[in-house]
């Protein structure tokens, strides 16, 4: 038996996008096993991953149920170091831990304002000064790790995708879906997100999974989802 991975919608569920993303950037092979949210077939995902209580969950080849994206995260690093997911220097490595975290536990109020919905992208979304505090200190952390150890790669850390990056992605989906405002670097660290070729499939693939979840609704004025490649 090889990994399963739990996840809940595509369009919807960020840290089931992060937990997808370090097997895809990781070249690690894995089964998915999706669940809708706010239903019954979510309830059944999670009783078949329990002890695990969130998505993304992890089941080992050895049957042991692994749950939290840092969890699994390090796990898969320790696993698979072949598959480069933290930075090789070492103290690249422990930015990019650092930033992990910080994204891990904290922002809450752009997660609130502004869930994840990779349906459709607002003209505007009149952001408090909270999220707008979230952007700055995310622009801040984004600006410190490619000046310090970016400049050979469009990722955070230079040429590849890392953990880091993973952790944000779903950040730059939602500075894409919301139009947030951001300065030209920042706008261009999205973009490069925007035009990865997972992130692509993984959004195609949340596109044809059923109907929209009307708790992500929100009565703002819809424009054309961002495209760099269009």
């Amino acid at each position: 038996m090889g990994y399963e991975l739990a996840i809940g919608d595509r369009s919807y569920s960020s840290w089931s996008l992060r937990g997808w993303l370090l097997f895809a950037k990781g070249g690690i092979a894995v089964t998915t096993r999706s669940g809708r949210l706010y239903c019954d077939d979510f309830t059944r995902l999670l009783d078949a991953f329990a002890p695990a209580r969130l998505v993304p969950a992890l089941r080992l080849p050895s049957g042991l149920v692994i749950g939290e994206t840092l969890a699994i995260a390090e796990t898969l690093a320790e696993r698979h170091p072949e598959a480069g997911l933290w930075p090789a220097d070492p103290e690249a490595r422990a930015v990019a831990r650092w930033l992990a975290s910080e994204m891990h536990a904290g922002f809450g109020a752009l997660r609130t304002h502004c869930p994840m919905n990779l349906r459709v992208s607002y003209e505007e979304c009149t952001p408090p000064e909270a999220v707008l505090d979230d952007l700055a200190r995310i622009e801040a952390l984004w600006a410190m790790a490619q000046a310090e150890f970016g400049a050979e790669g469009p990722w955070l850390f230079g040429a590849r995708c890392s953990v880091a990056d993973i952790f944000f992605a779903p950040v730059a989906a939602r500075i894409a879906g919301y139009n947030l405002p951001v300065g030209a670097s920042a706008q261009a660290y999205v973009n490069t997100w925007l035009a990865d070729t997972d992130f692509r499939a993984w959004r195609a693939e949340g596109a044809e999974e059923g109907p929209d979840q009307p708790f992500y609704k929100r009565d703002w004025p819809i424009r054309p989802w961002p495209d760099p490649l269009a």
